[in-house]
């Protein structure tokens, strides 16, 4: 393979669809190369090292989650000498065009997914269900979805009403049915929060022996986001990538999303719903010795001063308790 090339020095941030586009290609230079695979997906190769990192993601999604507008895959690339292929589509597509089953069923005959030592697959709602889906075409992958849709096939899934302008596109035909396509992958793992109804009703769809679904309660509807925000998104793929994502191991990482403000918040908001102003009184104290939360703080008064006894008024969290971090 290739020397690792330089992927992330150039800012991509604020460029329009096409120049976006030209700049990538740009970058990727003699490393790789763009590929159109019709009007609304594109396919980015940079080949470097012996593990591939097969990435699903949209130009809106880039944007709004990287400052610099570079695909996901870049970093990891460039810091573990990994190569990428990212395909891209413009919007929310699921990738459903017969031109990206072609790309695959080319890369397929050409063997390309047989050059790598590791084929890692990695995806995102929409974009999870891709990962899932188009994993067949490299058996022995490993894959990372974030809250995957199994299919919107409204046969099957007519209880799913978010994607109803999606209900005229085909789920039954080539790369359909994301679960059955996992049947040739090493291992899957789905991440969803089961508080999510209908995201915890598609991870139910992937039910099979070489699945493990592993749930981040009162993460919400956009995991994705957080992961990255927490700087778990990368320890997660390097984990699968080196078989080592146990559950012991995938609560060991995610325990850095107790000093995250918005996941204290939608805990505190559970727990205030579920009326148990006790519990919620030490999810507010013990976060309170790691982060600064003023609506934390200001909600753990309110509790006190209504449900806990005069001499237990005083927070420990006030004063030199707190350590910085996340201001929720």
């Amino acid at each position: 393979m290739s020397d690792t090339p330089r992927l992330t020095e150039t800012s991509l941030a604020g460029l329009g669809r096409d120049d976006w586009l030209n700049a990538v290609a740009g970058v990727i230079g003699p490393h790789g190369g763009l590929e159109s695979l019709g009007p609304d997906h594109n396919a980015a190769l940079v080949r470097a090292g012996d593990t591939l990192l097969v990435t699903f993601e949209s130009i809106q999604g880039i944007a709004a989650l990287s400052d610099t507008a570079h695909p996901l895959g870049w970093e990891l690339a460039e810091a573990w000498g990994w190569s990428h292929l990212a395909l891209i589509s413009d919007g929310d597509t699921w990738f459903r065009d017969r031109a990206v089953y072609g790309y695959f069923d080319r890369l397929v005959d050409d063997g390309f997914f047989e050059e790598f030592d590791r084929v890692i697959y990695y995806g995102a709602g929409p974009c999870g269900y891709a990962a899932a889906a188009f994993s067949v075409a490299a058996p022995g992958a490993r894959v990372l979805a974030v809250q995957p849709q199994a299919t919107l096939d409204a046969r099957l899934t007519e209880w799913d009403d978010r994607f109803v302008h999606m209900r005229r596109t085909s789920f039954s035909d080539r790369y359909g049915y994301a679960p059955d396509m996992l049947d040739a992958a090493d291992h899957a793992f789905i991440l969803y929060d089961p508080y999510e109804t209908l995201d915890a009703m598609h991870a139910t769809l992937f039910e099979a022996p070489n699945v493990t679904r592993l749930r981040l309660r009162n993460m919400g509807g956009a995991i994705q986001g957080d992961l990255i925000a927490l700087d778990l998104l990368y320890p997660l793929v390097e984990a699968v990538a080196d078989e080592t994502l146990t559950r012991p191991r995938f609560a060991e990482i995610l325990r850095r999303r107790r000093n995250h403000g918005p996941y204290i918040q939608r805990l505190m908001a559970r727990l205030a719903a579920q009326d148990r102003p006790m519990l919620e009184m030490a999810v507010c104290r013990n976060a309170l010795t790691r982060i600064r939360g003023p609506r934390i703080r200001r909600r753990l008064r309110v509790l006190e001063q209504k449900f806990a006894p005069p001499e237990d008024t005083d927070s420990p969290g006030d004063g030199g308790g707190e350590s910085g971090g996340d201001d929720a």
